[in-house]
């Protein structure tokens, strides 16, 4: 339900903009910078959080975390201006990133080490859900009785999670030995760097693809505005698809799993140009495209493998890191198109960004088998 929530705020202000623009009175342009505020509030609050919450309950953690986010999106909707409008995305931004870390965490505790990136996945599909059936709803409601309405929903559902959360959520003493000197020494790991670098990297492709996906579909497709929502929603319904699945296969083999996304990512996304030409093709390609969006789920659960005993921090650093994918996908995308290249040209650059996110992971896999490694030849020097 929290998962569902955050991926309503956070995809379905896209669609509302133009109203809530019109309404505030500013252009497009400047009702973008509202998607920015939330972003920003998203890398921002995810390290700052986690660093400053490491000795409290978990579970005390994610109802505040939850209540900030429902308060946040209550004031969004009684925003008087703009600039309060603004001001209110970014506070509603600051827990969704240490939200869903701590609950990965929570969740990974509770299951044994051989289905831990499953439990993560299911809760993973709140957000993926949100792309199927929330974002739909709340653009509907939004049209129907206004934006600020849409905001309100928002906020009663995170009210939703919070009693969930309150009543499920096993209750945790507060860990005396955390320290937020404890969380930072995550960050002298380099492996901990690599993952979250596979992350905002690689994942940027598929930003770069959604972002201008209704524009491809109008001058490429040549398909009337009817048939976007159908194809958005083949994208969540891909998101979901390979969050159900693909955990499976990593927690058996997590590493491996994460090189076989990314290449099948870059696959997805240099097929996107060939296939944009068809409206079935291109649906069927954004639904493979949006299978790919499973590596966020396999990148968490390999945060927590190398951060020692920090887990907090790496695990919400992983949403920052997609944020940023969020930001470097589109502008990469926009300079493409900018530049002449045409709508489809959004295709390639998340191959070469796949591409990229590979040759980290690659990088990863080298230093992980030195380690592995140096155990074994302190042995053959003993015997």
């Amino acid at each position: 339900m929290g998962g569902f929530a955050i991926g309503v705020t956070e995809f379905a202000t896209m669609s509302l903009l133009p109203y809530f623009a019109r309404d505030l009175g500013v252009d497009a342009p400047t009702a973008g910078h509202a998607i920015s505020a939330y972003a920003l509030g998203v890398v921002v609050g995810a390290p700052i959080i986690a660093v400053l919450a490491a000795r409290m309950s978990r579970q005390t953690l994610l109802i505040l975390l939850m209540g900030l986010f429902a308060a946040g999106n209550a004031l969004a909707a009684l925003a008087p201006s703009f600039g309060w409008l603004v001001a209110f995305r970014f506070l509603s931004g600051l827990p969704h990133g240490a939200y869903f870390g701590i609950a990965a965490v929570v969740a990974s505790s509770l299951v044994p080490a051989n289905k831990r990136t499953q439990a993560i996945g299911q809760i993973f599909l709140g957000l993926t859900g949100a792309t199927v059936l929330g974002v739909p709803l709340a653009n509907w409601f939004g049209q129907a009785v206004g934006w600020r309405w849409s905001f309100a929903l928002v906020a009663l559902l995170g009210i939703a999670a919070l009693i969930g959360v309150a009543l499920l959520t096993p209750r945790d003493a507060p860990d005396r030995t955390a320290s937020p000197l404890a969380e930072l020494a995550a960050l002298k790991r380099p492996q901990v760097w690599l993952t979250l670098g596979i992350g905002a990297i690689g994942f940027g492709g598929l930003f770069s693809v959604y972002t201008y996906l209704a524009s491809t579909l109008a001058a490429v497709t040549h398909v009337s505005a009817f048939f976007l929502p159908i194809v958005l929603c083949a994208f969540g319904l891909g998101l979901t698809a390979g969050n159900l699945v693909i955990p499976r296969f990593a927690d058996r083999a997590l590493m491996p799993t994460a090189g076989v996304l990314l290449v099948w990512t870059a696959g997805t996304l240099a097929l996107y140009a060939f296939a944009a030409h068809n409206i079935w093709t291109i649906t069927l390609d954004v639904f493979l495209i949006g299978c790919g969006g499973a590596l966020g789920t396999v990148l968490q659960t390999r945060l927590m493998d190398v951060s020692g005993e920090a887990q907090a921090l790496p695990a919400a650093l992983n949403h920052s890191a997609f944020n940023t994918a969020n930001a470097i996908g589109p502008w990469l995308g926009g300079i493409a198109i900018g530049a002449g290249f045409g709508w489809t040209s959004t295709g390639w650059v998340g191959f070469a960004l796949a591409f990229g996110g590979l040759a980290i992971w690659f990088l990863s896999v080298v230093i992980d088998s030195r380690i592995e490694g140096e155990p074994k030849l302190v042995e053959d020097a003993a015997e």
